[in-house]
């Protein structure tokens, strides 16, 4: 049933409605504090001097850039990787339907968990799941300044390697942004649409006498979710103060948020989106009158906080010095109804209903809690000149992590919470890295640069508990030596690029693959031997490239269609794999009203040899042992084959009006190529329009927002799994799941900003 819109709810929104302006107005009266003109702060020639975050990385056709307009302009509360989407390669997915909820992406087939993320050069990867949850920080995109995103090894950076992509955000001011002479600015944002979804945002930043900054932004988006009880209650906020001198740039900097969701992890089999779309399983019981119930507390509850304090220091005219100290504390738990489970599963004796008759099964209530610590600093040493261009820099990091689990009778009236399992994970790690461009022909028009990168990093992690899974005792320890080489020679003249880059990386499993891993299966550490090689030229009015990767690991932990209970991605090692592919990217800007925009990645992704540990059953469903199958040649599991982004953009007298087209080939939902697991290929084209009013130059700036998501309403699925048994005759059984995504869904709102 879907859920009504409740007076509470209402209520709420009035309030953070009130929030939001009352915060507008704390700012509008900052800005007058001091409005003398001899208070106006820093000269244009000062910011020059300080690079706020220093990069050396290759100059190749395989980054982008994204600056924080370009980031917010489609933003209507949708989770950063929907935001992304035009990246090459790149594939977004939510477990709700329309990314507002738990959402997630892969960039060429790689999960994002094994994509290296960083705020301010800090480590965004939770340090033991290794992934990122957007909906810990919604409107993360509202905090930026920019984003690097880059396909492929990339440059070396802090926490583990990138296997798939890289992305480095900053919410540090550009050199644009510190060089604005205007005292404050305020942006209030409001957008409602379908499904119950709406976003608020305030954020502000004053200038302050003596060279100082305050930056502030609160943000709350709500949501019913495109799937029957996929709520999403999202809060998050972002603050920071900071001093830009001439030679010192100091920020003290605080962001976070909490959630509120619906599980919608589940997932449904083929028959379900046959009949409804929108059925979601999640807390589906019987009740004792026999009828279908769902438990209304069926939530997942977390909050972080992430703090960071920065230096950026001019040493010399060429020199400069970039230093940060960073802590994050996560917490929280979910609530679950699980029906008809065994009290031994739990490590319960069975209940005595009268003394001699023993009840085995119950419905159970559990609470999975987690809190965790991740604190530690970095440091980069930059040299800038004609020449060269060279950064020494390191990291150090220390995580603590808890897991603990109860769990109580639903059924009989067992009220008291009993723990069943609790674990610990720590993990220190630390990275000392030399990375420098060497341009041996600098010319106007014409250079050729050398590019060298060498990383040591090492990891310790142990693990002890009792596992959440099976009960059993849980340890491990672990120590990694990694080094993480790379190379790389680029070439430009008169707009034309060549370049060429070899990396090597190696990265740690994550504590899924200690917890999930199965009798026969022992995780280890993978390498990646990555190469790329790209042509792109540049004009005045078009720009076309051509990339080509091809991707040789090492024990690759390849999804292998199945997930964990809490909805986490399962994978396992496999010897020998690759990816390689091939990118086309393109624009064309024949007026200065229309821009087509058209990427398409045609890959293949295999693994030579793949066997996995399948569970025979006999003809009673009774599991008599596993076997060890070989599959032979088989295509890795969520990783088309073709992937087509198109964008056509009209820009005319304040209307811009963008039409995006996404076009994925077929994907298999696990390792075995079956065709009876498998998402079916999906085209889905969106269209959002802005439309700036054309007020007096004194007045704030208003601009109307209109977005209809998936515009020909395709019925589609971005993502799902597969369960695979075999029977004894040899026949196997499929029991695939899918995540559907939502319809045609139409969102509009406004911005007012002064």
């Amino acid at each position: 049933m879907k859920k009504s819109i409740s007076l509470k709810s209402v209520v709420d929104r009035r309030k953070t409605f009130l929030l939001y302006c009352a915060l507008a107005q704390t700012v509008c009266a900052l800005a007058q504090v001091n409005h003398s003109e001899d208070t106006l702060l820093i000269q244009g020639r000062d910011i020059q001097e300080i690079e706020v975050v220093a990069r050396v990385e290759q100059p190749t056709d395989t980054h982008k850039e994204l600056d924080k307009e370009e980031l917010n302009r489609d933003n209507t509360g949708q989770n950063l990787p929907y935001l992304l989407q035009s990246t090459p390669s790149l594939l977004a997915t939510s477990d709700d339907g329309l990314g507002v909820g738990y959402t997630y992406f892969r960039v060429r087939g790689t999960d994002h968990a094994r994509i290296n993320m960083t705020v301010n050069e800090v480590p965004l990867n939770d340090a033991e799941s290794q992934t990122v949850f957007w909906v810990n920080m919604t409107d993360m995109a509202s905090n930026l300044s920019s984003l690097n995103i880059q396909r492929g090894v990339g440059t070396s950076t802090n926490g583990s390697s990138s296997f798939g992509a890289s992305i480095n955000m900053s919410t540090l001011p550009s050199r644009q942004m510190l060089n604005d002479t205007a005292r404050a600015h305020v942006q209030l944002q409001f957008n409602g649409g379908m499904y119950n979804t709406f976003r608020g945002m305030a954020s502000a930043q004053v200038r302050l006498p003596h060279n100082w900054r305050i930056e502030a932004r609160l943000s709350k988006v709500n949501s019913d979710g495109y799937l029957y009880r996929a709520a999403s209650d999202l809060f998050s906020y972002y603050g920071a103060v900071g001093y830009y001198g001439a030679k010192t740039n100091v920020t003290l900097s605080a962001f976070g948020g909490t959630e509120t969701t619906y599980m919608a992890w589940d997932g449904v089999s083929a028959d379900n989106l046959k009949t409804d779309r929108r059925y979601n399983p999640a807390g589906e019981y019987t009740d004792q009158d026999g009828n279908i119930a769902y438990y209304p507390n069926q939530n997942d509850n977390y909050r972080q906080q992430h703090y960071q304090l920065n230096l950026v220091q001019k040493l010399a005219p060429q020199w400069s010095l970039n230093a940060t100290l960073h802590y994050t504390h996560g917490g929280g738990y979910y609530e679950q109804m699980k029906a008809n489970k065994k009290y031994s599963s739990f490590g319960l004796p069975n209940y005595m209903l009268n003394d001699s008759t023993a009840v085995k099964k119950s419905n159970f209530i559990r609470f999975k809690n987690l809190d965790n610590h991740y604190y530690g600093g970095i440091f980069s040493i930059n040299y800038r000149s004609e020449p060269a261009d060279l950064t020494i820099g390191g990291a150090g990091s220390h995580y603590i992590g808890e897991h603990w689990g109860q769990v109580t009778d639903d059924l009989y009236g067992t009220a008291t919470a009993y723990e069943y399992y609790r674990s610990n994970g720590t993990k220190a790690e630390g990275n000392i890295y030399a990375k420098a461009n060497w341009r041996i022909i600098n010319l106007a028009q014409r250079r050729l640069t050398l590019y060298g990168d060498l990383q040591y990093r090492y990891v310790y992690y142990h693990l002890d508990g009792i596992n959440d899974e099976d009960l059993q005792a849980l340890t491990a320890t672990r120590h990694y030596h990694f080094f993480n080489p790379k190379a790389g020679l680029t070439y430009e003249d008169h707009g034309h690029q060549v370049y060429f880059n070899f990396a090597i990386a190696n990265r740690e499993p994550n504590r899924k693959n200690f917890t999930e891993a199965g009798e026969h299966d022992i995780p280890l550490p993978e390498r990646l031997y990555d190469y790329e090689l790209g042509y792109s030229y540049a004009s005045a009015h078009w720009h076309a490239g051509v990339n080509l990767y091809y991707m040789d690991y090492k024990n690759q932990l390849v999804l292998t269609g199945k997930y964990s209970d809490t909805g986490a991605y399962l994978t396992r090692n496999v010897d020998k794999s690759h990816r390689m592919g091939i990118e086309l990217t393109g624009t064309w800007m024949p007026a200065e009203w229309f821009q087509w925009s058209a990427n398409l990645t045609v890959s293949r992704n295999k693994i030579p040899n793949y066997t996995d540990w399948v569970s025979i059953y006999d003809s009673n469903w009774e599991e008599i042992r596993q076997d060890e199958i070989n599959f032979g040649n088989v295509t890795i599991a969520f990783s088309p084959s073709v992937v087509f982004n198109n964008t056509f953009s009209f820009n005319y007298a304040g209307f811009r009006a963008d039409i995006q087209t996404i076009a994925v080939s077929k994907q298999y939902l696990d390792n075995t190529m079956s065709e009876e697991a498998t998402l079916k290929p999906y085209t889905v084209t969106n269209l959002t329009m802005h439309y700036t009013l054309p007020l007096p130059a004194k007045w704030p700036t208003i601009s109307i927002l209109a977005q209809a998501n998936n515009l020909f309403n395709a019925a589609y699925e971005s993502n799902g799994g597969n369960w695979m048994c075999q029977f004894e005759d040899g026949s196997r059984y499929y029991t695939p799941w899918y995540y559907a995504q939502a319809g045609i869904n139409v969102h509009g709102g406004f911005v007012v900003q002064w």
